[in-house]
């Protein structure tokens, strides 16, 4: 089984001490990518759940930058030491309880009493508390701050720092000092104690706020804290704890000064002063300090990074990053940086420029949408020629992502538009639909209307470019079906034509015109003009599909089903009658059966015999996606589990669906699968045209493999008629420098495998005058080096093809 599709900003990343590798957190594995090329080179695995924070072992001398060792916590209860170079599991250390954040002060702090190396390693963790009390009810708070001993493996008992309703995320200040959390309106602050024992009072102090706070960040040298609102405000308190830190070291007149005189804080909050700045619209989710104190970077909804300089509080700033803003961290390298951005997107920056000078990008997240457009919008398509699948995403593009090297291949931009922050959405990328050979895209987008005014919905044809492989826009189509929406799109499998289906009562056949521009110069270009149109009384048009042939057009027309001869526009027959308008419509390879899927409150599942015109079975589910081989007559079902059926099979809140693999023409499965996150999954057939598992193989090597992406967008591969696949770490074979197999040497390491050596062929070259001037240094240099001729047959051979030969008459 093939895995990929993880999140790469479900929690912040790390740079190594080197800063040529980013250590990021990619479900229950570390990911590391190199920041030159932006390419995965290894991964760190060995957690059964989430990871959910990584720290890198700073360096605390220049010679011990090529220093790699990372601890790694994980909601599977363990914390995990490794050696990231090669990689290797050093130790493990188990917790017991879900681990959600962990910071340890002595790898930051340089007090000679911390800096010993004979001193036990502490680290404080945040975790979830999973007990019950005698009720089987859960606890009321189930967040929990305890103190860990990293070098004796075990947690510290009676060492509970505070409680709260949820885990929360801890912030540490660059020194090691100071670290804290936010919890509904109240910074809560701890400070380190300098000699790290268990029987010790800790100091804390708590700063108040009135709107609910979202970040938190510590100033690298000095005591102030910056904290960000959820309203867009950035809070910085300067001078905390005086009072509570430094006790009675403070003369009178210093503590007079902090009791009467504190502009700005609220309450009993011990610190000096309180600062507000407002830029942001909405919540802040990035604050970090740069690492000499003098500026902040702030960020979040809006996609763009402010720098604030703290001394005058003017700013600037990197816009149009096009998504909101999770986490920005500096590394040990002061000329870069990194964004993590939300649609599971890192950018590498260099400092202090800002620039944009690499990216790593994972598939993209679900993009929200009006509920009154949900049902009308597609949140994927596969490519399933090639293994890809074409994702919308939140800022009008189409990612196409590959399923087996889990990367981003390209992305097509299909409509100019700035990222909105805003919750008012004008605009609406609906639907995305692929040809079978993937040559040619079609796109939906709705402009929605302001007032009454303005809406509009248009249709766009986009054919692959043959040198890039990236997509031109070849014809727009405004209101292709008058002021009605469009439910469907389907082309034709073998040539230029499609369908696109309407809910106001008709649908149309388009066709692709190849002609030639003149301007300057001649230029082959394509366009799409409407071949027909058709309706059935008046009925919404909500699905359609060409069969695998395409001699038969297939249109639903609300609760039945149209058959069309799509050349000539003619209704060739009606059969069906579902209780739920048809959402989905597909042919099952050549097995001459059709299949349908409705929902509501009435759901069904049918399968039709097209040389019977009538249901061969069917089945009352809820169906989320339907899938069919282009070969065999195999259907892939995915399902949604009634709540009844979720107890019966004892699965997880999580295992809420169901992959049911049937022969077109039995009823009874020949195979399931249980699946998470089905709500808003799909699921097709890939083609196996491509190498894997070090084994080549072609489309006729086997069957087609299954392929499952969930509502996350996170994904699996594998073999629906029982073959296994082993599980391989996909990436690219770019991203690392010698890969596993069977490797190349001497000549064919520099130029590659050459064909078999024919010296006969070579022989007849240089003895024949006519076959020398035909081209055979091709051929000349062919084999391996202990067998090739000696230079004195060479030579001659070579030298002669260089030169051209012309005849001359004899001259008497």
């Amino acid at each position: 089984m093939i895995r990929g599709g993880k999140s790469f900003v479900s929690s912040p990343p790390a740079f190594s001490n080197d800063a040529k590798k980013l250590l990021v957190c990619t479900g229950n594995t570390v990911s590391i990518f190199s920041t030159a090329t932006g390419l995965q080179v290894t991964e760190l695995e060995g957690h059964t759940a989430l990871v959910t924070s990584v720290t890198v072992v700073p360096a605390t001398t220049p010679a011990s930058r090529i220093l790699c060792n990372c601890w790694t916590t994980s909601h599977d209860g363990t914390i995990k030491y490794w050696d990231f170079s090669v990689p290797e599991l050093i130790k493990t250390i188990n917790v017991q309880l879900p681990v959600y954040s962990m910071v340890i002060p002595s790898l930051l702090d340089q007090r000679s009493e911390n800096s010993e190396k004979s001193r036990d390693l502490y680290a404080y963790i945040s975790v979830e508390d999973t007990k019950t009390d005698q009720n089987m009810q859960r606890k009321e708070l189930r967040g929990q701050l305890l103190k860990c001993n990293l070098s004796k493996c075990r947690v510290v008992r009676g060492v509970i720092l505070s409680e709260s309703k949820i885990p929360e995320k801890l912030t540490i200040s660059a020194n090691g000092e100071y670290f804290g959390y936010h919890e509904k309106r109240k910074v809560r602050i701890w400070e380190v104690p300098t000699k790290d024992v268990k029987n010790i009072s800790y100091r804390k102090l708590k700063l108040s706020h009135t709107k609910n706070l979202s970040c938190l960040a510590f100033h690298p040298t000095d005591r102030v804290v910056a904290a960000g609102d959820v309203t867009g405000r950035i809070l910085i308190w300067r001078g905390f704890g005086d009072r509570t830190f430094a006790g009675e070291n403070l003369s009178n007149r210093k503590r007079l000064k902090n009791e009467d005189v504190k502009p700005g804080v609220i309450g009993e909050g011990d610190a000096d002063s309180c600062t507000t700045w407002h830029w942001h619209s909405s919540e802040v989710k990035v604050l970090f300090f740069s690492s000499d104190g003098a500026y902040l970077y702030s960020g979040g909804k809006e996609g763009v990074l402010v720098v604030w300089q703290l001394d005058t509080g003017k700013k600037k700033f990197l816009p149009r990053i096009g998504t909101p803003l999770l986490y920005y961290m500096h590394s040990p390298d002061p000329s870069l940086s990194s964004i993590s951005c939300a649609d599971n997107r890192i950018h590498i920056l260099k400092m202090p420029s800002m620039e944009i000078i690499k990216s790593i990008s994972g598939i993209k997240l679900p993009c929200p949408v009006p509920e009154s457009f949900r049902d009308t919008c597609n949140d994927f398509v596969f490519d399933q020629t090639s293994g890809l699948v074409a994702v919308r995403t939140e800022n009008y593009c189409i990612q196409f992502y590959s399923l087996f090297d889990d990367r981003e291949i390209s992305e097509v931009q299909v409509c100019e538009r700035n990222h909105q922050p805003s919750d008012d959405v004008t605009m609406i990328l609906n639907l995305v639909a692929l040809s079978f050979d993937g040559s040619m895209m079609s796109t939906v987008e709705t402009r929605m209307a302001e007032e009454g005014i303005g809406g509009f919905v248009t249709l766009k044809f986009w054919e692959r470019e043959s040198q890039n492989n990236d997509f031109s826009l070849s014809t727009v189509i405004y209101e292709p079906h008058r002021d009605a929406g469009i439910s469907a799109v389907s082309f034709h499998p073998t040539r230029g034509m499609a369908v696109s289906a309407s809910y106001g009562g008709d649908f149309k056949v388009w066709v692709s015109i190849r002609d030639v521009q003149q301007n300057d110069k001649l230029i082959p270009r394509t366009r799409w003009a409407c071949h027909a149109v058709g309706s059935y009384r008046k009925k919404p048009m909500t699905a359609a599909a060409f069969s695998h042939d395409g001699s038969v057009l297939a249109v639903a027309a609300e609760t039945v089903i149209t058959l069309w001869d799509p050349e000539k526009n003619v209704l060739v027959s009606v059969i069906g009658s579902c209780c739920e308008p048809i959402v989905n419509l597909s042919f099952i390879g050549e097995s001459n059966s059709l299949v349908s899927s409705s929902r509501g409150s009435k759901p069904q599942l049918s399968v039709w015999s097209m040389s019977k015109l009538s249901v061969s079975w069917s089945y009352k589910l809820h169906t989320e996606a339907i899938a069919c081989s282009a070969k065999e007559s195999l259907l892939a079902v995915l399902v949604i589990l009634p709540e009844s059926s979720k107890a019966d099979v004892a699965t997880s809140d999580h295992d809420n669906g169901a992959i049911l693999l049937f022969n077109a023409g039995d009823a009874v499965p020949i195979a399931s699968w249980l699946v998470t996150k089905a709500k808003g999954g799909g699921i097709a057939f890939i083609q196996r045209g491509r190498s894997m598992d070090d084994n080549s193989m072609d489309e006729d090597s086997g069957p087609a493999l299954l392929a499952y992406v969930n509502g996350e967008h996170e994904y699996a591969l594998f073999n629906p008629l029982g073959e296994e696949i082993h599980e391989r770490k996909t990436r690219h074979p770019d991203s690392v420098y010698g890969l596993e197999g069977p490797g190349q040497g001497g000549y064919a390491s520099i130029y590659g495998e050459l064909p078999e050596f024919k010296l006969k062929a070579i022989e007849a070259s240089s003895a024949d005058p006519i076959m020398a001037s035909e081209r055979p240094w091709e051929t000349i240099f062919s084999g391996p080096s202990h067998s090739l001729p000696p230079l004195t047959k060479l030579c001659s051979a070579f030298l002669e093809s260089l030169l051209e030969k012309r005849t001359t008459p004899m001259v008497e």
